[in-house]
């Protein structure tokens, strides 16, 4: 318990202790909500009108686990119905994105096979890699060249491991020469979607969707609990992948299923977003507006996606930022070394479809204003 003591002591006096803060009701540039589903009205109705429909008697929790006593019929129908929409043979519904990177990293790669991931990938996955047998290397952030170095001396079954926006920077991944490289390597390519779930794509299927290649990878993380508002996760990709999942992946097998509600809550939301386009087009709206405002403007970042930064060096200044910032009644974040690399210290800044186009402009102003 000493041990346990001086490196919370350590962090203390380091600045960089974490803690718990509620939400306080200021305006939203914090939140991965980006759509906005998470509170939105019309959502809450269907989701309580959805699990009614099914569950006519209260059902509060799934009893156990899927295999188990803590399985339904309606569970099958909203994995195939996600099939249908994610355009895949089949889908398999995790308790969160977390536990689906656990379990498709950790059960696939054997021993003797090998693992590549790009260095900014999610700790989840960096876990799941941990959890298995196969060997694991990193590859140099979207860099192709580092990767095919790296796939030249891979052995095994190699799986090659990246997300299609990542959460610090904002950035996509090159998906349509990782495709390309890793069929040329005989490799398997393994993509997380979870920040680009419900927002790219036709009716938010995802940026390997909307690049045209969601059939040529035939491992497909999507996340409930972002753009969608809800939680969970599935991974999607063929039947066999399904079987295998349900037989040898340990964070499905050994953990109580989601309660129907939640599964209620993931057919509602589904539904919702194929009915609702206006959300997403407000969202890109709002990334337009941000570019707009930013361009030319040192520090910030500028790209096409709801996660955008502005970079301010060092713990104490980034943090100091956003101090100020939330004083002023907006929601900011200060993204601290070691979570990113020292001197890349930034405040990460959500966009959301509920975000006007003046608090926007504002709270880049603030930023600005903080300067002088």
């Amino acid at each position: 318990m000493n041990t346990l003591f001086k490196k919370l002591t350590a962090r203390k006096e380091e600045g960089i202790v974490r803690t718990l803060r509620a939400n306080d009701g200021k305006i939203d540039f914090s939140s991965n909500d980006y759509l906005g589903m998470a509170t939105s009205p019309v959502l809450a109705a269907s989701i309580e009108q959805t699990y009614q429909q099914f569950f006519p008697h209260p059902v509060n929790g799934s009893g156990g686990s899927r295999l188990l006593a803590g399985h339904f019929d309606f569970y099958d129908q909203v994995e195939k119905d996600l099939a249908r929409f994610f355009e895949t043979e089949a889908v398999l519904i995790f308790n969160s994105g977390y536990s689906a990177n656990l379990a498709i990293l950790s059960t696939l790669p054997q021993k003797g096979d090998t693992i590549l991931m790009d260095e900014y990938i999610h700790a989840s996955l960096k876990d799941g890699a941990r959890l298995g047998f196969a060997s694991r290397f990193s590859f140099r952030h979207n860099d192709l060249e580092d990767l095919e170095s790296k796939l030249k001396k891979a052995q095994g079954a190699v799986f090659v491991v990246a997300e299609s926006l990542y959460s610090m920077d904002g950035d996509f991944a090159p998906v349509v020469q990782l495709q390309q490289l890793t069929a040329q390597y005989g490799a398997y390519l393994i993509i997380d979607e979870a920040h680009t779930t419900g927002i790219f794509g036709e009716q938010g299927r995802g940026y390997l969707q909307e690049k045209k290649i969601a059939d040529q990878v035939p491992f497909k993380i999507y996340t409930f609990g972002k753009a969608m508002g809800i939680h969970g996760a599935c991974i999607a990709g063929s039947q066999e992948l399904k079987d295998y999942l349900i037989n040898f992946a340990r964070p499905f097998i050994y953990t109580t299923a989601m309660p129907p509600h939640a599964f209620a809550s993931v057919h509602a939301a589904f539904l919702h977003i194929q009915q609702h386009s206006d959300q997403k087009n407000e969202l890109l709206s709002n990334i337009q507006h941000w570019s707009t405002a930013v361009k030319g403007v040192s520090g910030f970042s500028s790209n096409e996606s709801p996660i955008q930064t502005y970079t301010y060096p060092g713990n104490q200044n980034i943090r100091a930022l956003a101090s100020y910032i939330q004083s002023k009644n907006y929601d900011v974040r200060a993204i601290l070394s070691p979570t990113v690399k020292e001197g890349s210290e930034r405040l990460r800044i959500c966009l959301h479809a509920y975000n006007t186009p003046q608090e926007i402009s504002t709270l880049i102003q603030l930023i600005t204003a903080f300067h002088e």
